[in-house]
């Protein structure tokens, strides 16, 4: 799902708010050892994020696809220029700027796990889902805030080192 601009807050029905990232918005599918970070349009990024994998793999269990935003944090804000800059054809650049920038991972949804295609599912459960596979996992992964209520509780500080979203 993509994040649309709207003109007004919807007054009736289930609704849960989520901040807006500013990052790549990406999925990660996990297969064992092998982890593969895709965009939207079905690049592969995990090249350029190398220092995601080792996390990742430690975070997800054995066969999972998640989506989620690649992000970079710098002084408390989100910084989409640092982020865009990872994209480097240079190995040896990539990993210097993996080290100097690093990037994590904030998820929103969790696609399937194990066998299990959740797809189909109501969001409410894919999120309880979600919050059970990567709540206690250490950052550079993070699970998105997300609030039933007013979107106002999203003023919140964000789980990224003090950000806000």
């Amino acid at each position: 799902m993509l994040a649309k601009r709207v003109d007004e807050l919807p007054s009736e029905g289930e609704w849960v708010f989520e901040p807006k990232w500013d990052g790549f918005r990406a999925l990660v599918f996990r297969d064992g050892d092998e982890i593969l970070i895709q965009s939207r349009d079905e690049k592969p990024l995990d090249r350029y994020f190398p220092e995601l994998l080792d996390p990742l793999r430690s975070a997800l269990s054995p066969r999972c696809v998640l989506d989620g935003e690649i992000v970079i944090v710098n002084d408390n804000e989100l910084d989409f220029d640092a982020l865009q800059m990872r994209l480097h054809p240079a190995a040896s650049r990539v990993k210097l700027l993996s080290q100097q920038t690093p990037a994590s991972f904030v998820f929103f949804d969790l696609l399937s796990e194990g066998d299990r295609d959740l797809r189909g599912e109501p969001f409410q459960i894919r999120r309880r889902e979600l919050e059970r596979l990567i709540a206690s996992a250490p950052p550079p992964i993070h699970l998105t805030p997300a609030t039933e209520g007013s979107p106002r509780c999203l003023r919140l500080v964000s789980p990224l080192r003090g950000s806000r979203p």
